[in-house]
């Protein structure tokens, strides 16, 4: 684990959920190397919001984006080199507010890429307003007589747009956190993870402590999948969903890879020459 830690200072707030997925992110890596995979191969990406800051504290490769686009430019490290696995930290606000149309585009495609969403129902860097997974009713900055509008069901969303591995767990649940890590990105498809993480100024520990409950069982089709991530609570973890589809970058061009088989200069120089050539 040390190997993965980087120099950088850690600012999330003592106390934060933050610091229980860094831990779990760092023991399901080391965890996938024992079973083969290579950090070398890992790339990784984030958004913009306390979640992104794990991006400054994992010692792995990646690009820094920007608010909500970090799912793009995840889907473009994969598209590029399919020998990748990519990897993409968002918040509530920065995957189903900004970054929406990319998140639900991606679960449609069934991208070969996870999403770990970092739930804290709040805008915690910019002090508080509230987000699309915000609960009715919730006071903050941008909502002081609380907020009129219905949060998403993040993980029926996902479901119906397409993903293909569908989880929610909670950072107080670590050993369930790393395993449902492991089983995310080792999955071949669009990866959801939705993680429970209180942001400590806004929401304490007890809030979800008091409400946390496992499924009885793993949903076996779609439809039953649909109903259990509709019908049970918000804090309600497990695997909802979980399936075998094609892969976007598999449909797309086969067993081609763009940055490997790539043709090199004097190849693309005479294949441009004979293109001009026959018009």
């Amino acid at each position: 684990m040390e190997s993965l830690k980087t120099n950088a200072s850690i600012t999330w707030c003592p106390g934060c959920g933050n610091f229980a997925i860094l831990t779990a992110v760092r023991k399901a890596i080391l965890q996938l190397e024992e079973k083969g995979l290579k950090r070398e191969n890992i790339c990784i990406s984030a958004g913009i919001g306390c979640h992104a800051k794990i991006f400054d504290y994992l010692n792995l490769s990646g690009l820094y984006s920007l608010h909500g686009r970090d799912i793009a430019t995840v889907q473009g490290m994969k598209l590029a080199n399919p020998d990748l696995k990519v990897i993409t930290f968002s918040g509530d606000g920065n995957a189903l507010g900004e970054g929406l149309a990319h998140t639900m585009f991606a679960a449609k495609r069934n991208q070969d890429m996870t999403l770990i969403l970092h739930n804290n129902g709040v805008y915690a860097l910019t002090t508080g307003q509230f987000t699309p997974l915000s609960e009715r009713g919730w006071k903050g900055p941008s909502t002081p007589e609380g907020s009129i509008e219905k949060p998403f069901k993040a993980l029926s969303l996902m479901i119906q747009a397409g993903a293909t591995f569908v989880a929610r767990t909670f950072a107080g649940e670590l050993n369930h956190l790393t395993e449902i890590l492991v089983q995310a990105i080792e999955h071949k498809g669009f990866s959801f993870v939705e993680v429970l993480q209180p942001a400590v100024p806004y929401h304490a520990w007890k809030e979800y402590r008091d409400k946390i409950e496992f499924l009885d069982k793993e949903p076996e089709t779609f439809e039953e999948a649909l109903i259990t991530s509709n019908e049970k609570h918000t804090h309600t973890l497990g695997i909802f969903y979980k399936a075998q589809k094609p892969l976007f970058h598999k449909e797309l061009y086969g067993e081609h890879n763009p940055v490997m088989k790539r043709m090199n200069r004097e190849e693309r120089l005479k294949t441009m020459m004979e293109l001009l050539k026959s018009m």
